[in-house]
């Protein structure tokens, strides 16, 4: 006969067997530190670019049409970060994956994939459409607002925090988009700092 103990222990296994295939749990926390990293970086190069620049600000106006080096540029660092945060984000749970001996492409983790991208795609659909009518002003705000959106889509197949974060960004961008002097600080709040505390708490609860 089994003590109440191994019934216990048992239960807990079938409880962990279920919970792996129904959610993607080979997220870490350090492709968030990183991608936060990324993102704060990236922020500081933009400040430089738009404040310190002898050229219009690009803040002036929410009609403004004209693209200038300094739009240019800014975009192009934008799909860097972005290449740099998407490629960490792989490395990471593939690694991790792959040292438990687990696949890392799973029914749970294409319902993860799918779910964010629906969010991501039309979020970046309308940026482009933004960028090419020069709506700058605006690009800030929305990347937070539909980054957070698709956080708390693919949070029902993950770890319950990044629904909070997805929160966290989704009112960041409402609240720049009432400033909307100051989206690049919201940008830098929103995808650096809250990326780096999201990244430490995971990495402290999860992988310790």
């Amino acid at each position: 006969m089994k003590t109440e103990q191994e019934y216990i222990k048992d239960l807990t296994e079938i409880r962990s067997m279920m919970e792996r295939s129904t959610k993607f749990l080979t997220l870490t926390g350090w492709p968030g530190i990183l991608a936060g990293m990324y993102a704060l970086i990236g922020a500081y190069i933009a400040y430089r670019t738009i404040y310190t620049s002898s050229s219009e600000s690009l803040y002036d106006t929410l009609g403004k049409q004209e693209f200038s080096g300094n739009v240019n540029n800014l975009f192009i660092l934008g799909l860097l970060i972005l290449v740099l945060a998407i490629s960490t984000a792989i490395y990471f749970p593939y690694k991790k994956a792959k040292e438990s001996g687990e696949k890392l492409w799973t029914s749970a983790s294409r319902r993860f994939v799918i779910n964010m991208c629906i969010p991501l795609v039309t979020g970046g659909i309308l940026v482009f459409i933004l960028f090419a009518q020069g709506l700058f002003t605006l690009i800030a705000p929305l990347t937070l607002i539909f980054y957070g959106l698709a956080l708390l889509q693919g949070s029902k197949y993950t770890y319950e925090e990044v629904k909070y974060l997805g929160l966290t960004e989704i009112v960041l961008g409402l609240i720049a988009a009432y400033f909307i002097g100051y989206g690049l600080l919201f940008w830098a709040i929103g995808f650096g700092i809250m990326h780096i505390i999201y990244g430490i708490y995971m990495h402290l609860s999860y992988e310790k």
